[in-house]
């Protein structure tokens, strides 16, 4: 998918989409649109196939804008950066976003049963940890994604659990300020991060869903691709080590503030295992990336040099994975398990 010429909407391009079916079968791309200025909205478009391949697009229209009041600023505004996973004990698609409120970037939730109407649960609150000695929700946050199915959390007690990326840098907000790491933590670069919700409190209340509990980092960067920072992708998928989680790492320099046009980075796709009964362990994950910026698609564009994968989805038998190109478009590559 690229950007419509003469589409107001899509001025600056469109990438990192979320996936989901419909309950007619049709698989849909609800990908971030951005517009003049970096204002961005989330669209719906359906995928088109040929034999059994994504080739193409059909696009619906936009299903998410920053209409709320969190999600503006005075000189910004934003609904960023989707990923949606389908929990069926909820029969709902859990959608996660970025809102580009007044503090910068903070991670907000909505639900649907259809890909079409999206009803907001507002923004996420992390429940307050004595032993991380801060409030998570001083932090900006992204790459936010809900795992399909409810897993052990720490105290045992079936959760919902959700993988999330805090930065700790709070100079941007004031000057001097500096970073704030919660405690335990000596690194200071952003590293994937998962928190629960118990199933019993979302079954009294759906709302709930976005008072998060029992914080634990779950990987931090380690290897030459991802020497900056990583973030999780596409929502967890189930094989038989544990959960798969693909994730992006970075390299490069990234300097200060959430302007993407001023990084000279290369963002490359690799890939975590998490322990199936305890989902803040890793188990195995890749020293080297997946996939690194290739094509003229992945290296000229908004960000040059990024792969950005976020959704998984199985289309006849096959594992496609849809992913950002250099901050500007969509590509889909194919995910093979090697014998």
């Amino acid at each position: 998918m690229t950007a419509e010429p003469g589409n107001e909407l899509e001025a600056e391009g469109v990438l990192n989409p979320a996936t989901g079916h419909t309950p007619d079968g049709q698989l849909y791309l609800l990908p971030r649109l951005v517009a003049d200025g970096n204002v961005s909205r989330v669209g719906l478009a359906a995928v088109e196939l040929a034999d059994g391949v994504p080739v193409g697009v059909r696009r619906e229209g936009v299903v998410l804008a920053p209409d709320e009041g969190w999600e503006r600023g005075k000189n910004n505004a934003g609904v960023e950066d989707p990923r949606v996973t389908f929990v069926p004990s909820l029969g709902l698609h859990v959608m996660t976003y970025v809102a580009y409120g007044p503090l910068g970037p903070k991670p907000a939730l909505a639900v649907s049963s259809d890909l079409r109407e999206w009803r907001r649960l507002g923004p996420l609150h992390f429940e307050y940890q004595p032993d991380l000695d801060t409030d998570l929700n001083l932090f900006p946050n992204k790459d936010t994604v809900f795992f399909p199915e409810p897993v052990p959390g720490p105290d045992g007690e079936l959760s919902y659990a959700m993988l999330h990326r805090p930065m700790w840098d709070l100079g941007w907000f004031r000057e001097g300020e500096g970073v704030h790491l919660p405690a335990g933590v000596t690194d200071d670069r952003p590293g994937i991060w998962v928190s629960f919700v118990p199933v019993a409190a979302v079954e009294d209340d759906l709302r709930n869903l976005v008072h998060l509990r029992q914080h634990r980092l779950v990987a931090m960067s380690e290897y030459p691709f991802e020497e900056l920072k990583i973030g999780a992708g596409p929502a967890p998928l189930r094989v038989p080590e544990g959960w798969l989680v693909i994730h992006h790492g970075v390299t490069g320099e990234q300097p200060e503030g959430f302007d993407p046009t001023t990084q000279k980075v290369c963002y490359a796709a690799g890939a975590l295992i998490l322990d199936p009964d305890d989902v803040t362990r890793v188990v195995a994950r890749t020293t080297e990336p997946l996939m690194v910026p290739e094509t003229e698609e992945e290296k000229v564009g908004t960000v040059g040099n990024v792969v950005f994968p976020t959704a998984i989805e199985e289309v006849e038998g096959v594992h496609y994975v849809f992913y950002g190109m250099a901050d500007a478009a969509i590509g889909v590559a194919r995910l093979d398990r090697l014998p």
